[in-house]
């Protein structure tokens, strides 16, 4: 599937309940920084992650920062399939994520950011 595939007339409902999407990611997750529900951290040697899941319920959306490790990308695919969805990855070929080419995804991405930091263009 791809982004192109959904329907121009496709009104998203919600996702899951406030509960479930913190329950989904406790679990995936056990050593992630809960101090503020709304902006979960990961931080270890090999990750570097934030999820912005926001405070209402139900949660309509919500975002994976990755910022290091590609580590992270099994982390994102867990909390997604326990919550039984999929996700957009702008960097992905489909724009839709998929764990298998994810880390491809993830180097480009990495390879534009640091392009723009040290040379101050994206070109």
């Amino acid at each position: 599937m791809a982004v192109s595939d959904i329907p121009a007339d496709f009104v998203p409902g919600p996702l899951c309940d406030r509960a479930s999407a913190l329950a989904a990611i406790l679990e995936a997750v056990p050593f992630a920084d809960f101090s503020d529900s709304s902006w979960i951290r990961v931080n270890s040697p090999k990750v570097e992650l934030e999820i912005n899941l926001g405070s209402g319920d139900p949660v309509f959306g919500f975002a994976f920062h990755i910022r290091g490790g590609t580590e992270a990308i099994g982390l994102v695919a867990a909390i997604l399939s326990k919550l039984g969805l999929r996700a957009l990855d702008p960097g992905a070929e489909g724009g839709i994520f998929d764990p298998a080419t994810a880390s491809e995804s993830l180097r480009r991405w990495q390879a534009y950011r640091e392009k723009v930091l040290f040379t101050g263009s994206p070109n």
